[in-house]
Parts: C-alpha cells; structure tokens; sequence
C-alpha cells in the first residue's frame, strides 16, 4: 500500500508517495524437491486466487498547504494604516481650520454687540443724567434730596442685583427657567444663546424706570432715575465680567488681570463644575459664596489654572 501526498507552495505543487509496504525480496529460490510438496502447491493455489482478484486502487492523502507572504501582508497592512492615519489627520485639520474659524466669527460678532450696546447704553445713560439735572435746575435751585436719591439707588440697585441675580439663578434659572438656562450649560453654537432672553427680561425694567425718572420731577421720580441707572451699570459689568472674562465669549483687555476679578471668574467656573452643588449662583460675591461652603481650597487651584492657562495662550 503507498500513501502520497501532494504540497502546493505557490504555483507549484509537489507529489510525494510513500510506499507503506516495500516488496519483499528473496534471497534463495525454492528447491526443486519443494516443488512438488502438497504444502507448495496449495501455497501456489492461494497466489493464484489472490492474482485472480481485481486489484485494489491505490489509495493516496493530499495535503494542501498555502503559504502566505507575511512580510509582504505586514507591509500591505502597514501601508494601509498609514494612509488611513494620514486622512484622519487631515479631516482633523480641517474640522479644527473650520472651528477655529467660526469662533473667530462668533467672538467678533458678539464683540461688536457687546461694544454697540456698551457705548450705547453708557452714552444714553450720561446724557440722561446730564440733562435730566440741567432741567431739574432750570428754575435756580439745586434739588439736592433729589440728587442725593438717585445717587443712593444707583449704588444699591447696582448691589442689589446681584443678591437678585444670586436668588433668581437658583430659584429660578436652575428650576422652572432650566429650559431657557440649559443652553448656557451647554457648548454653545452661534455667537448667541437662548440664556441671552434674561439680559432682555431685566433690560425692560431699567428702560421703563429711566424714562420715568427722567420725564418727570421729584424725589420718586429721582429714586426710580436711579434704580434705573443701577441695574444698567450692574448689567453692563455683568456682561463684561461674565461673558467677556468667564466665557470669553469676546476679548476684555485689562479687566482680565485684575486679581479680585480673576477670583470672580475662577468662582463662577466652579459654578459650571457642580462640585458644590452649583455653588455660587452669584457673580461678583461669587468667592464668598464658596468660602460659606468650605471651597476656597478649589478656587484657589481654578484661579492657578487660569493663569496657566492665560500664560500658555498667550504665547
């Protein structure tokens, strides 16, 4: 019996047979005297039967193995990743060209509201004053308790907004207004958001107190002249300290190295952070609403970080 079997490398395939059985081979023939023994002849008889059969097919094992060029598939594969890292890297630019790019836009839109309002609402507000006294003297007397009313609201609607706006964001913004808050929580996309309807809300008061004040005379009309004038100095600071200096939502200049400022800001990121349970919910009393809470420790680390962070930007 021969076993064969058949390897395939390449194009070329190799048959090995392996003969299980080698023939025998005599050494001495048989005597003439065996020749004729009965043992010999029914030996002969069973050869010749066994000659008579139909001989068995010979039966073979073929083993097939393929061989794979691993350097050259390692190279294939090598280069394939390669090009796919390459792409990648290239997507990644662009999408960071274009990013960059719309902040660019939306900082500088912004900016240009915020100066437009700013220069707007200041220039209003001193010509409101100036005039508003000039008539109120037109007839030779000074109308000091007057004077001295709308001064006094002016300072403490400018303090009293923020414990306003300190209850309002907790009550309020964080409650049944989330909806319209969220977006201030959340990446912002647009130079605007919807949390921007609140500077609107509070801007209507103020409007409505300044032109009562102003068109009419007296001490109400002065006190209402004055809460007026206070919550459009708060909202102007607010805006620029939240927006420009927290949110850099638009460049602010100096007011960025002031320390108690940077203080304010750092505060305020702990805000966004929850790790005091949103503690502080103010703005410019914001540091001392954490040291209520055992968390100077953390604004001092975020006051650091945004230096650093400063210092490396501006590089």
């Amino acid at each position: 019996m021969a076993a064969g079997i058949a390897v395939a490398a390449g194009a070329q395939t190799i048959h090995l047979f392996v003969n299980s059985f080698p023939r025998l081979r005599t050494t001495r023939r048989a005597t003439p005297t065996l020749l004729f023994s009965p043992s010999f002849k029914q030996i002969g008889t069973v050869i010749s039967a066994a000659r008579r059969r139909k001989p068995s097919r010979r039966r073979s094992l073929t083993v097939c193995f393929v061989l794979e060029d691993e350097k050259l598939k390692a190279d294939l594969v090598t280069s394939a990743d390669e090009n796919e890292l390459v792409l990648e890297k290239q997507i990644s630019a662009a999408r960071l060209a274009e990013k960059l790019a719309r902040k660019r836009s939306e900082r500088f839109t912004y900016l240009v509201a915020a100066v437009m309002s700013s220069f707007g609402i200041t220039s209003m507000a001193v010509m409101a004053v100036y005039y508003r006294f000039s008539w109120q003297m037109e007839g030779g007397e000074v109308p000091l308790s007057e004077m001295f009313g709308t001064f006094a609201l002016s300072v403490g609607a400018a303090v009293g907004m923020e414990f306003w706006a300190r209850w309002a964001h907790r009550a309020l913004w964080h409650a049944s207004l989330w909806h319209m808050h969220e977006s201030h929580h959340r990446p912002r996309e647009g130079p605007f958001e919807l949390n921007d309807v609140f500077a609107i809300i509070n801007a209507v008061p103020a409007i409505a107190l300044l032109y009562y004040g102003f068109f009419h005379k007296g001490l109400v009309p002065g006190l209402c002249f004055g809460a007026g004038l206070g919550i459009t100095v708060f909202g102007m600071a607010y805006m620029f300290v939240h927006d420009g200096l927290v949110h850099k939502r638009f460049p602010v200049g100096p007011i960025a190295n002031v320390p108690y400022f940077r203080r304010v800001a750092a505060a305020h990121q702990l805000h966004h952070s929850e790790k005091f349970n949103g503690v502080p919910y103010g703005l410019f009393l914001g540091p001392k609403e954490l040291e209520e809470v055992g968390g100077l420790e953390e604004l001092d680390k975020e006051v650091n970080r945004r230096i650093k962070y400063s210092k490396a930007s501006s590089r």
